[in-house]
């Protein structure tokens, strides 16, 4: 491309329109999101509440925050805060548009290239950094022509719209994919995924054989004083049933094959996760995932505790009681493996299984659509900041138990079937990503030196000349 160097400042004007604030008016303030996430509203206040110098945006302005403008921190001013009000702190701009086409500019703004430029314009100690007047608009880049900057953006345009409609086919694929997941969950536990296991195994104890053995099994530990006695469980009525279960399977409820309920303590912890040998806590979303995550946690002791009985082991089953998120209330996971020292809190109990259920079996159970309607529709242990499942909410969710080698088939089934859609969403991922490096790389080319132009170790998006 044709062009000159020019500098930040001949075609970037700042502008101020300060506010006379009125006490009784109430007054909209703007503040712009990190990584190039936009412009948005703070809060409303009443101009008695206002105690800085404040100045007036306009739809259309081009806006930056001085301090975290070198972390994507600008964007343009959207038609509902026209007349919004900003601290000195945020800088807004007149476009010079004899030297650079406005819709050419912005779409460079929304690259790393500008990062860059707000990055090599701030200077400052480490808490006080900031965009500096001078550096900042005293940088020089290379712009194409006007001419060939309107050709670019016109041919770019088609472009962006090609690349949302890709956008969309893979919003369209992920969520396919997600329904298709919940569809392998939901046939796995209404026994569809083994009809061809089950032909091949007639002759296969049938679950209500197995869940007799349960109870004789839960009322020895309960006589040998190793677990207490549970409290009844309702009976299940036809209504709980929302299908029918294939021959030799059964309904229950969780609490039938439960041999213990345990859970941890409102611990006084430190908001900081463990490291090396310190004793730690679990938060809530180190199960909400579907997985373990060891290191969500926070820091509790560095000393063992005198109890360590709520100490997390690997096979344990964990569920969330209570979460801030309807969603997560009553999600599960299983420990695979964990490296740290973590104890259960009071909302993440660890729910023991009788040896002859399979655990991964109740998992996939748990995570069916069918499941978390569940937990969402209780309505009763709420409190105002939490969405609570007490013990007994968690027991009585029932359950479809098929005969135990056909919970392990079922396991070995869904995994298999899932490790091909964990397959298709990475080649999804890699999609996305080939297409916004495709549009770096077609922004990159505006900025892309002329022959001679002396080179630097920047990418091309992020190329200048000074």
């Amino acid at each position: 491309m044709k062009g000159k160097a020019v500098f930040i400042g001949d075609f970037l004007h700042r502008i101020k329109r300060p506010v006379n604030l009125e006490q009784g008016k109430k007054y909209k303030l703007v503040t712009v999101k990190l990584k190039h996430n936009g412009v948005v509203l703070r809060e409303e206040k009443s101009g008695a509440e206002i105690k800085s110098k404040m100045f007036e945006v306009k739809a259309g302005d081009f806006i930056l925050s001085g301090i975290d403008a070198r972390n994507g921190a600008f964007g343009i001013i959207p038609p509902e805060l026209d007349g919004a009000i900003v601290t000195n702190d945020f800088w807004y701009f007149k476009i010079d548009e004899q030297i650079v086409d406005k819709h050419f500019f912005l779409e460079l703004t929304s690259t790393q290239w500008f990062d860059e430029i707000c990055r090599k314009g701030s200077d400052g100690t480490t808490q006080r950094i900031r965009l500096q007047k001078n550096k900042f608009f005293n940088q020089q880049i290379f712009l194409p022509n006007l001419q060939e900057q309107r050709t670019f953006i016109s041919q770019f345009q088609q472009i962006k719209e090609n690349n949302n409609v890709l956008k969309q086919e893979f919003s369209i694929q992920q969520a396919l994919l997600k329904k298709l997941r919940q569809q392998i969950l939901q046939e796995a536990v209404e026994g569809k995924l083994t009809a061809d296991w089950r032909a091949q195994n007639p002759d296969v104890e049938p679950a209500s054989e197995l869940l007799a053995r349960i109870q004789a099994e839960k009322e020895q530990l309960v006589k040998a004083k190793k677990i207490s006695k549970q409290n009844p469980l309702p009976p299940i009525s036809e209504e709980e049933k929302p299908f029918t279960l294939p021959d030799g399977w059964v309904w229950c409820r969780l609490g039938n094959f439960v041999t213990s309920y345990e859970a941890g303590k409102s611990f006084k912890c430190t908001d900081r996760p463990v490291v090396n040998n310190e004793w730690g806590i679990i938060k809530t979303s180190a199960v909400t995932s579907a997985k373990f995550i060891e290191n969500e946690n926070k820091f509790y002791k560095e000393k063992e505790p005198d109890d360590i009985s709520k100490q997390i082991k690997s096979g344990d089953l964990i569920f969330c009681r209570a979460s801030g998120s309807k969603e997560l209330a009553g999600k599960c996971c299983l420990v695979s493996e964990i490296t740290k020292k973590l104890m259960l809190s009071d909302k993440t109990p660890r729910i023991d299984l009788s040896h002859q259920i399979e655990k991964q079996y109740v998992f996939i159970q748990n995570e069916t659509n069918q499941s978390k309607d569940y937990y969402q529709n209780l309505n009763t242990g709420k409190s105002t900041s939490m969405n609570n499942i007490t013990k007994s909410q968690l027991l009585e969710k029932i359950f479809t138990l098929p005969p135990l080698p056909e919970q392990k088939a079922i396991v070995a089934k869904v995994e298999k079937l899932l490790s091909l859609c964990d397959q298709l969403e990475h080649e999804i991922s890699q999609n996305q990503c080939r297409a916004e490096q495709l549009m770096q790389a077609v922004l990159s080319e505006a900025f892309s030196q002329p022959s001679g132009t002396k080179k630097h170790n920047l990418p091309p998006c992020l190329l200048s000349v000074s």
